[in-house]
């Protein structure tokens, strides 16, 4: 097998603004900032120009923002937290699986169907009920066209998204996940709007939303990054649309008993081949030098079916997920895509 040269997969390294900082950011951000050393007076600043920068880029109050050293305890916190006795909750048929597994816990819940399209009949939620949102599906870069905006108990998965969408004004908990702007992987974000009833649901001896501390220098690292990853974004947004366009013409016109999912995030590509395996195809693709996702986004570690696929009426065999990235080339693209005929053609024969 050859050694992968070109990545289409979600994950990607550190951002290199933030990877040049590290060894100053963990020579200065090791002690508790909760503290009454001077080093830990100076660590409490880093933490609140931290605050300062999340803050900023996410459309939040500083002192709303919360870490969390495990980002999927987010969806726990978030929904648990509102949830009421008395209130449904609801959640779409797409959202991630972290989101299902909480629904099955609490005494009232109701998946809510989509369209074709991946978008969510949201005709049956009323203004009390408990409502979760992604901003976009990290499957499918589906993003969801009409939010209700009198729901005043409202959830918002952003872990995709990350700081390309803004937060709906009625927003109550939201939850981001660091790698999204190419921060480091074990960190959260967690919001809650000073206007919403929440209260922990975990067992708890103070005031703090999360359980246990989370790394200071990971937290640093998060914000020279998210600092970075936007001002890469502002200049390299219209590359990656022609990107994501080419290879979208491409597979649509070239490859014969294909689906091009119509996704709304030009950075996130979800394509159906008919008659394919899609774990022998990102094997393939592997082997030819090419780092390609397949399956369900919510268990990369196996080629089970995708829920999200399922709820939308499309075939869940023969998927294969590309995420664009500030760094991939249209050079990398050009090699991609004859590549990408010649194994589904292999494969199909």
């Amino acid at each position: 097998m050859v050694s992968v040269t070109s990545n289409f997969q979600s994950e990607t390294r550190l951002h290199d603004g933030a990877r040049m900082a590290l060894p100053h950011i963990f020579d200065q951000g090791w002690p508790s900032p909760a503290k009454l050393s001077d080093d830990s007076k100076s660590a409490a600043i880093l933490l609140n120009e931290a605050k300062e920068t999340f803050a900023g880029h996410l459309g939040v109050r500083s002192d709303e923002i919360n870490f969390l050293g495990e980002p999927n305890l987010g969806y726990h916190l978030g929904i648990s937290g509102l949830y009421k006795p008395g209130q449904t909750f609801k959640y779409a048929a797409t959202d991630r699986m972290a989101s299902h597994v909480v629904a099955q816990a609490l005494a009232s819940s109701q998946e809510l169907a989509v369209d074709e399209l991946g978008q969510v009949d949201f005709s049956q939620v009323g203004p009390n009920d408990l409502l979760s949102i992604q901003l976009a599906n990290r499957e499918t870069g589906v993003i969801q066209k009409s939010i209700p905006n009198t729901c005043v108990n409202l959830f918002v998965d952003a872990t995709t998204s990350g700081t390309r969408l803004k937060l709906p004004e009625n927003w109550s908990a939201a939850l981001w996940d660091s790698q999204s702007w190419m921060g480091p992987t074990g960190l959260g974000l967690f919001a809650i709007a000073k206007k919403a009833l929440w209260k922990n649901p975990l067992p708890h001896l103070d005031n703090k939303v999360s359980p246990g501390p989370v790394s200071l220098p990971l937290i640093i690292t998060s914000a020279i990054a998210i600092d970075s990853w936007v001002a890469d974004q502002k200049n390299l947004a219209d590359k990656i649309s022609e990107i994501s366009q080419r290879i979208r013409n491409f597979v649509q016109t070239q490859i014969p008993d294909s689906f091009v999912i119509a996704g709304q995030s030009a950075y996130l590509i979800s394509i159906v081949f008919a008659d394919i395996d899609s774990e022998r195809m990102i094997n393939e693709l592997a082997k030819r030098g090419f780092a390609v996702d397949a399956g369900s986004a919510c268990s990369a570690a196996n080629m089970k079916p995708s829920h999200v696929l399922a709820a939308m009426g499309l075939a869940t065999t023969g998927n294969m997920r590309l995420t664009i990235h500030h760094a991939t080339t249209f050079e990398e693209v050009e090699r991609f895509l004859p590549i990408l005929k010649q194994v589904v053609t292999e494969l199909r024969n």
